[in-house]
């Protein structure tokens, strides 16, 4: 063990990503004028994740091994145990990273005396089809610092594309420990949203970079990318433990209030889709009496349909259709989607 402490730990967490890891590893250790160390979170892959990993020729990277699958917020859990950098930098397994994102976001966080910095992303189809960035980079700017208020009102479910939630934030190690800050190990989605929106409640100041530096990899086959009731009942419970644990001001406890009518308004909805499914009308109508707002929402999958014939007839290949509801996953016609929650234990998007 050396007493070397690096200016940041990057944390990948993977499951079977043999694929993208090396992409992702290099893209943490091209880093210009910053040290590092690179932690692998072996998540019990089945492909050869961690020997990539375990046999990497650069000694700043290291690999953790879990005992058992527990999915991504367990794996990033056990790496911030290992992490002894100042700052902590969760990595997604099929994304990179601008070699210059790093010292420009603790330069920017060092100008603000901030604990917690976010930056623009761009986005990238497939293998390397960029998209553009995820926000505007003029919206971001009128942004200086990120308040809790501004980031629990972004992430409602189908009310935008992209949200806040999509940020991958960099935290001061200091910080988090001084906290006792870890992920929800009991969320296999949304466990990213907690995490941030905790540090923001606990008084952390977050700084805003509008350039683009995190490479965000769509790709097919996310389990975060199509929504399940299970899921939302256990946002609802994480966000219940969320709002019980900490102090709200006025702006905030307005904007959790919002959050929580949108997730029951979603739960509503997929045991609409659920009742109509398996048609149970009379089920499906007690629903939609209970909770009307959620009947809006069965357009999104109609508008889903409609945009994805537009697009085979352009001779577009997309697996997924963008709708202003969020993406909507084209295996289902009517399986909703998530704008930004998390990961799975099969991907790493969040």
């Amino acid at each position: 063990m050396t007493d070397f402490i690096p200016d940041v730990s990057f944390v990948i967490a993977a499951y079977n990503a043999e694929d993208t890891l090396e992409r992702a590893i290099d893209s943490a250790l091209a880093q210009g004028a910053v040290s590092m160390e690179v932690i692998v979170v072996d998540d019990c892959s089945s492909d050869n994740t961690p020997l990539i990993a375990g046999n990497h020729a650069d000694p700043r990277v290291r690999l953790v091994a879990m005992p058992r699958n527990g999915g991504p917020a367990a794996a990033r859990n056990a790496g911030l145990d290992a992490a002894r950098g100042r700052w902590v930098a969760v990595l997604d397994s099929d994304d990179a990273l601008r070699p210059d994102r790093m010292a420009r976001l603790i330069a920017r966080a060092e100008k603000a005396a901030a604990q917690i910095v976010v930056d623009n992303l761009d986005v990238i189809r497939g293998q390397d089809e960029a998209a553009g960035t995820m926000f505007p980079e003029a919206v971001l700017a009128r942004l200086p610092v990120l308040m809790l208020a501004k980031f629990i009102s972004s992430n409602m479910i189908f009310r935008s594309e992209h949200n806040f939630g999509y940020m991958k934030p960099i935290f001061e190690r200091a910080f988090i420990e001084q906290h006792h800050l870890r992920f929800d190990e009991a969320l296999r989605i949304g466990e990213d949203y907690i995490f941030l929106a905790s540090a923001l409640a606990k008084g952390g100041v977050c700084a805003v970079e509008p350039t683009a530096g995190y490479l965000y990899y769509i790709r097919e086959g996310s389990i975060s990318r199509v929504l399940k009731q299970q899921d939302v009942e256990a946002m609802i419970a994480a966000d219940r433990k969320f709002f019980a644990g900490h102090h709200f001001g006025a702006a905030a406890l307005a904007a959790q209030r919002r959050r929580t009518r949108n997730l029951k308004e979603t739960l509503s909805f997929l045991m609409l889709v659920e009742s109509i499914k398996d048609r149970a009308l009379s089920n499906a109508l007690k629903i939609a009496c209970r909770d009307p707002l959620a009947v809006r929402h069965l357009r999104m999958p109609i508008a889903a349909r409609l945009r994805r014939l537009a697009a085979s007839l352009r001779g577009s290949s997309e697996a997924t259709v963008l709708t202003g509801g969020g993406e909507v996953a084209a295996a289902s016609p009517i399986s909703p989607s998530l704008p930004s929650l998390g990961a799975g234990p099969h991907s790493n998007k969040g």
